[in-house]
Parts: C-alpha cells; sequence; structure tokens
C-alpha cells in the first residue's frame, strides 16, 4: 500500500544537510517525514539543518557556478545532492529589476528594487515551494501531489506534477479568476472546486488527509508544508546574491499565510550564519489586502493573536482569512522594525497600473498589494526611502486581468486622416 511506502521511507529518507524537523514552539525534534504538527504541543514543525560549514568564499563560488535555477543553493535546501538531474520545473533565479522609474515616483533616493518572481515557469512564486515539495514527495514514496490553493498554488502543483510523472488532484475555490482555473487545469491533473472560501478548502484538504480516500497523497501545503515552506528561503538567498552578496535595508512581503515572509526572514540569517552576507540590520514589512487583512489589525492594535477574517478583496491569492503563520509574522516585523499594513481594493489597481507605467511589469493583485503598501509606508514615515529596498511581485498580471479594465486608446479606421483625428 502506497501508506506503508511513505512509513518506511521516513526511516531511509535523505535530503541533503536536512537532518530532522523542528517543532517552532517547543523545540522537540522528529524523524523527517510527511508530518507538519509537533505531536507534543501541536506547534508547526519547520525544517532543521546541519549546514555546510567552512569557507564562505568557497561556498560562495560554489554557488556562483551553479544552474541558473533554486538548485545553485542545494547545500542549503531538503533536497538530494542530484537534484538537478531529475526532472523538474527548474524554478527560481529570476530578475532583481532596478526600479529607478518607480523609485522617482515614490521618492526613494536609496535604491528601490522589485525582485520579479513572475518569471518563473508557471508566472508566480509557487513553483519555488513546490519544487521542494516534489523531492520531499518523491523521497516519501507518495504518488498522488496535491493541494489546497487559491489558485498560483494549483497551477504550479499541477504544472511541476505533470514534468515530474506525478498524479495531482489539486483543490481550490468555486470562484477564482478565470486565468488561475485554466492555468490550473490545462496539464491534465484533476481539479476540483470547493464552494466557499480558501479556508473551507484547506479544511476539507485536512480532512482528506486521514481519510482512506488520501493514501498515498502528498498535499504539499499540508502534510508536506515544513519542506515545501522551505522554497521560499530561495527568495531571500537569490536577493541577497544578486545585491552583490549583501542584504537589502528593507524589504516589502505580501502575506498570504505568512509562511513566505518568515521563511524569507530564516534564509536571510541563514546567510548571515554562514558568513555568507555581512550582518547588519534590516526591515521586513508585511502586506496585505484591507479586505483580507487580519495580520496587518493585530499589528496596528498591538495584538499578538490573529483574529481570522471572511475575505473580501480582488487580491485572491491573499485571501486567507486564518493565516498559519500570522503570529510569527507578528514576532518578525517587530523583531525587525518593520510593521504590517494594508491597502484598499482601489489602490492594489492603482499600484497594478503604477508599476506598469514605471517598470513595464504587469503585476498580479498581489504585486498591487507590495507596491501600494510600500508607497504607504513612505508616506507614513514607516519605510525610509534613503535606504535600499526591495520589494516583492510574486505572479503575473495576466493571470488577474478582472481586477484592471484597460483597452485601446482609440479605435480608427487605417488611414493617416483618422489618426490624426484621433489626436494621439
Amino acid at each position: 500500500m502506497a501508506v506503508q511506502a511513505v512509513e518506511s521511507a521516513t526511516t531511509t529518507v535523505s535530503l541533503g544537510s536536512a537532518v530532522a524537523l523542528s517543532c517552532r514552539e517547543c523545540g522537540e525534534r522528529f524523524d523527517l517525514g510527511p508530518v507538519f504538527a509537533c505531536s507534543s504541543c501541536f506547534g508547526p514543525l519547520e525544517v532543521a539543518y546541519e549546514l555546510p560549514a567552512g569557507d564562505p568564499e568557497e561556498l560562495r563560488r560554489r554557488i556562483e557556478a551553479g544552474p541558473a535555477s533554486i538548485w545553485r543553493y542545494a547545500p542549503l535546501l531538503p533536497v538530494p545532492a542530484d537534484v538537478a538531474e531529475k526532472p523538474n520545473l527548474n524554478p527560481g533565479f529570476t530578475k532583481l529589476v532596478q526600479a529607478d522609474n518607480l523609485a522617482r515616483e515614490l521618492g526613494v533616493t536609496g535604491g528601490l528594487y522589485v525582485k520579479d518572481d513572475s518569471g518563473n515557469p508557471t508566472h508566480s512564486f509557487k513553483d519555488r515551494v513546490v519544487a521542494i515539495a516534489v523531492e520531499a514527495a518523491r523521497a516519501f514514496g507518495f504518488t498522488t501531489l496535491s493541494c489546497s490553493s487559491t489558485g498560483n498554488l494549483a497551477g504550479a502543483v499541477g504544472a511541476a506534477a505533470a514534468r515530474a510523472g506525478f498524479k495531482s488532484c489539486v483543490f481550490i475555490p468555486h470562484d477564482l479568476e478565470a486565468g488561475k482555473v485554466v492555468m490550473a487545469a490545462v496539464y491534465g491533473g484533476d481539479l476540483v472546486g470547493i464552494e466557499g472560501t480558501y479556508d473551507d478548502v484547506n479544511r476539507f484538504c485536512s480532512e482528506l488527509i486521514g481519510d482512506p480516500l488520501g493514501e498515498g497523497w502528498g498535499f504539499v501545503n499540508v502534510n508536506l508544508r515544513p519542506y515545501y515552506g522551505e522554497g521560499s528561503k530561495t527568495l531571500a538567498y537569490e536577493i541577497c546574491e544578486q545585491l552583490g552578496w549583501r542584504l537589502p535595508d528593507q524589504i516589502v512581503v505580501p502575506i498570504a499565510s505568512g509562511s513566505q515572509l518568515t521563511k524569507i526572514d530564516k534564509g536571510l540569517k541563514e546567510l548571515v550564519a554562514l558568513g555568507l552576507v555581512e550582518d547588519r540590520p534590516y526591515k521586513i514589512f508585511g502586506a496585505q489586502a484591507e479586505g483580507c487583512s487580519p495580520v496587518s489589525r493585530a499589528f496596528k492594535e498591538g495584538h499578538d493573536v490573529v483574529r481570522p477574517v471572511k475575505p473580501d478583496t480582488i487580491a485572491k491569492s491573499l485571501a486567507i482569512g486564518n493565516p498559519a503563520d500570522g503570529p510569527y509574522v507578528l514576532d518578525i516585523a517587530r523583531r525587525t522594525g518593520g510593521a504590517v499594513e494594508d491597502v484598499t481594493d482601489a489602490e492594489i489597481v492603482d499600484a497594478i497600473r503604477l508599476l506598469a507605467r514605471t517598470e513595464g511589469i504587469f503585476a498580479e493583485t498581489a504585486g498591487g498589494v507590495t507596491v501600494g503598501v510600500t508607497r504607504k509606508l513612505i508616506e507614513n514615515g514607516q519605510l525610509d526611502p534613503a535606504l535600499t529596498t526591495v520589494v516583492l511581485n510574486t505572479g503575473d498580471g495576466l493571470k488577474t486581468l478582472d481586477a484592471v479594465a484597460a483597452g485601446p486608446t482609440a479605435t480608427i479606421r487605417p488611414s493617416l486622416d483618422a489618426f490624426r483625428a484621433a489626436g494621439l
């Protein structure tokens, strides 16, 4: 049976420098396996490592000589050494765009960059996290890849499963943007719409894991979540390498579950510990849509507990009303001197247009959230425009066309007189 294969795999699995799973709350350690919660305190588990020791310069050279994908950082990830030779989508090493035009618009003088992850294989950062989860699924003997998704993850799982030879069955809220539905369905796996919000979908998937129907299934963001989350560290690695092996002063990250932000912080701390970057202060800012802003609200009210909300926003990729990593986001924002802010749907659309007009980047609604929040943070004095700032765009605007109304400036007859008459 598939379950037996999974059980036996946990005793022999080798995932690079990953040595155990560790509870974020109580610190108890567990063998590497498809588990995501501590059996003692029910806290979330994350991957613990024995990271490579030795000369930082040699490690830096080794990374720089690696493939132009996240696999250049394989020694720092829970993946086998030969991961780049296996069939996968090879995501990562996306552009870090020096956004001078946007900087002038926002009044930034210290250097503004957009980490544009729309250049990944399925046009969102989710390809990074799924690539790591696929290696864990292989190691644990799973045969089917699954997930609960607000859209981007469904497409990333479908594509990665097709490439790696897995079956796939992914679950989404029934009312997602049409572009994301098509992209999730085209890869040939099963796509199931659930009547309800993302949180309803996620609860359903948690039930399916404990049912015989889910035997042999690797849910990338549930029972494979500790490994999946590590893919977001590669954003931190790439940003620092692309900045010339230095930490950004400030970074603005969108918040859905909050995992991306917490793993970026983990990645930055790992680079410091390895001596790959100089240790100096940095600030991490979280960005949410006003219509789904439980973490922002908790931050502003000084709370440590994030109260769930019912999402109501065009930024559907961030519409998680009960974000699992919300409390950890609050800790990081406060520890680093950052903040968590939110913007309205109208501000999101305006920010999408601003980024497109200034830098030629058509961002998904989540990118509109980060750009809009960056502008708001500058206006309220929380983000220092004289410091080096990196803003994340995590997806392609072609996936969220309904959010922005646009069309021809004019429609004319094919003549010079008609063109002159249009006054363009």
